[in-house]
């Protein structure tokens, strides 16, 4: 067995490791629905660790708080799964790691969990570069409605952030 991942994860973190140490760039990532999916795709390339600084996993609201110093107050506002909370943790990873670019994605599984407002399949990314301004938000609310099982969601969510952290 060549990898744990399915081909087109692996696929996409190998481009994403190849063009980032190709423009010299670290990336980091805080994950919650994804469970450290991202990480593992990313780690699962030979080679990663010149790009690869570090993955938090935040998978409670506590530790979305604090790892990454989310406020209390915004998840209790917005909910966990939302462009601030995304935000504000893609900012964390920037702070408490040495990447350039950090990306941030929460969201809901399933298959448990959704709302109206919400449905199961809704998830979150954000995607912050060190130097730039922070309230200029680079965020973005997707609703995974073909993903028809929880490890569906995730790969698709996986996917995406995998994409945002190409240069």
């Amino acid at each position: 067995m060549d990898t744990l991942l399915p081909a087109e994860l692996t696929a996409l973190a190998a481009r994403v490791i190849a063009e980032n140490k190709a423009a010299g760039r670290m990336v980091a990532v805080a994950e919650s629905c994804t469970g450290g999916l991202v990480a593992a795709a990313l780690t699962e390339i030979a080679g990663s660790s010149a790009v690869v600084d570090r993955g938090f996993v935040t998978y409670s609201n506590e530790a979305k708080n604090e790892m990454l110093g989310v406020s209390t107050d915004l998840i209790d506002t917005f909910g966990a799964v939302s462009v601030a909370v995304a935000w504000s943790m893609a900012q964390g990873t920037l702070k408490h790691s040495r990447a350039q670019v950090a990306v941030a994605i929460t969201g809901i599984a399933g298959p448990d969990g959704g709302t109206e407002q919400k449905p199961v399949g809704t998830v979150v990314f954000a995607r912050a570069e060190r130097g730039e301004d922070p309230e200029a938000v680079n965020a973005e609310l997707k609703v995974f409605e073909t993903a028809k099982t929880r490890a569906e969601v995730r790969i698709q969510a996986a996917l995406v952030a995998l994409e945002l952290l190409l240069p």
